[in-house]
């Protein structure tokens, strides 16, 4: 109920809350779901699976999305690990860990299929990541005013490095993920281009983030295998 699970026969070492932005992508929540609940279960981890949902028909903000999936889960549980995962990518390695690295920010979708199970380019961190909550205050959550896809990423990185840390990379053998609905021919005519940043991470890190944090929560519902929570 409401996507939470925690081992019945053992003592959890670690508690992660799984966050999902998330709107209109039926197909590939199913999916996720399918594959993901298991993959945890294996693990032996005490987690929730949150679906954070924006409304309307404007631009996504998925990073925005993401900020008020942490805000939440907070309310719930004092989670050892925030894991933060795209709705279309399914881990391929069981030995990829879903838990936190005490020191730095995480990034654990080190080998996409999209990207031939390489890094597209050498401060990528999209996909799937993993960050304490002291991590994520201390650089401030993600940013608010990222509009339409991309660009946040890159955000996102200088905003660690930026706030005195540095990225852990999963190694790239356990770090494998397959993209849903991926096409290979559409991609070799359209090949991912790295979106150009549009902010000036540097003066704005500090000021817009989980500080500066304002939305509407409108609902807040538990489903079988995950919570929604519904924001405007």
């Amino acid at each position: 109920s409401g996507g939470h699970y925690r081992p019945p026969h053992c003592f959890a070492r670690y508690k992660s809350a799984i966050l999902v932005a998330y709107r209109n992508q039926e197909k590939h929540l199913r999916h996720l779901l399918y594959y993901i609940h298991p993959f945890l279960q294996r693990q032996q981890l005490s987690y929730t699976i949150y679906l954070i949902q924006q409304v309307g028909s404007g631009s996504f903000n998925r990073a925005k999305l993401l900020n008020v999936g942490v805000r939440e889960a907070m309310k719930d549980e004092e989670w050892d690990c925030l894991v933060l995962h795209d709705i279309d990518l399914v881990p391929e390695n069981d030995y990829n860990l879903y838990i936190c690295d005490e020191y730095y920010p995480k990034h654990m979708a080190s080998a996409m299929d999209k990207f031939q199970y390489t890094l597209p380019y050498k401060s990528f961190f999209g996909g799937v990541s993993a960050l304490t909550p002291e991590h994520y205050m201390k650089m401030n959550g993600f940013p608010n005013t990222y509009w339409g896809d991309g660009g946040e990423y890159d955000d996102i990185a200088t905003r660690i490095h930026l706030a005195g840390m540095k990225i852990l990379r999963t190694s790239p053998h356990l770090g494998r993920y397959r993209v849903m609905d991926y096409n290979e021919e559409t991609e070799l005519q359209e090949p991912w281009t790295r979106p150009p940043s549009r902010h000036n991470t540097r003066k704005t890190w500090k000021a817009d983030g989980m500080n500066t944090l304002q939305f509407r929560l409108l609902s807040r519902t538990k489903h079988p295998l995950y919570t929604k929570i519904t924001v405007d």
